[in-house]
């Protein structure tokens, strides 16, 4: 399936990148123009912008909810997966301040490349994440197979069982089939996270600390609970955890049984334990 191929270098100085996220500038920044779609790739006067990388989804390590302080998940999870990418993409010798803003690395820049169809509504290109040289002439569509999926800091993240599949219906099905098999192999391996996640089991929430220190699960669903418990300020109570899913109205089409429904049919809450009734790889989201 055809996909924009855009060379340019990553840069992750001045930045906090974490695991599904980093800076890219193109060779030619005039080619974020080609970007299709609804939404512009929002970038600085140098050309650079923030890149989100299709299909997974990694622990948060700096997610801030609407009028409240930021947060994070578990840490060794989170921080090995922005590290692991980091490295990935050619980074050695990284240095932070205590903020955790990257001051030094080696190189300054490394050479990569990006596979996009498009921005999201924040203006982040959704992309397949490349490094080296370009399989192809910058600035032009070419085809994009399983074989190249997986030269993609996309699949490594899911191989390594650090990130979780998170799933947008513009990603092409045989891409999508590729990064489940890169998550059940993970999962069979017992490799990252995997041993300590409890998507689908369920895990008390008693409090945000729950979900910033001890919890492991979809970082969709932290971020769904991070901004319903900082609304509630301070009240542990998920009574109205599932009506809030639906003022959110977050749409997933359910692949095994191809029903189209809402977030919140998917979540079960009982007292203060939260679990998703299905699987990550077994849905597919709609972009806002």
């Amino acid at each position: 399936m055809p996909m924009l191929l855009i060379e340019g270098t990553y840069r992750v100085i001045g930045a906090r990148p974490d695991g599904d996220s980093v800076r890219f500038t193109p060779a030619d920044p005039a080619q974020w123009n080609l970007v299709e779609g609804p939404h512009r790739v929002r970038h600085n006067s140098t050309g650079a912008a923030q890149l989100r990388l299709d299909g997974i989804d990694t622990l948060e390590t700096h997610y801030r909810p609407p009028h409240g302080v930021e947060l994070h998940q578990p840490a060794p999870f989170a921080d090995r997966a922005t590290d692991t990418l980091i490295s990935w993409l050619g980074f050695t010798s990284v240095r932070r301040d205590a903020q955790g803003t990257i001051t030094a690395s080696t190189p300054d820049r490394a050479p990569g490349y990006i596979l996009t169809r498009g921005a999201d509504l924040y203006g982040r290109c959704v992309a397949l994440a490349g490094r080296g040289p370009a399989p192809g002439t910058s600035g032009r569509p070419i085809r994009v197979d399983v074989a190249a999926l997986q030269q993609t800091a996309n699949h490594h993240q899911l191989s390594e069982g650090i990130a979780y599949p998170t799933y947008y219906r513009n990603l092409f099905v045989d891409l999508r089939a590729a990064l489940t098999d890169a998550v059940h192999q993970a999962q069979k391996a017992g490799a990252g996270l995997w041993p300590s996640d409890v998507t689908t089991v369920g895990a008390e929430i008693d409090g945000l600390s729950a979900i910033t220190d001890r919890v492991v699960f979809l970082p969709k669903l932290f971020r769904r609970l991070a901004d319903y418990l900082t609304l509630g300020a301070g009240d542990p109570s998920l009574a109205g955890f599932r009506a809030f899913l639906d003022q959110r109205a977050d749409r997933v089409l359910v692949l095994s049984t191809g029903q189209f429904t809402g977030l919140s049919t998917l979540v079960e809450v009982h007292d203060r334990t939260v679990r998703l009734t299905r699987p990550p790889e077994d849905l597919v989201f709609e972009e806002k």
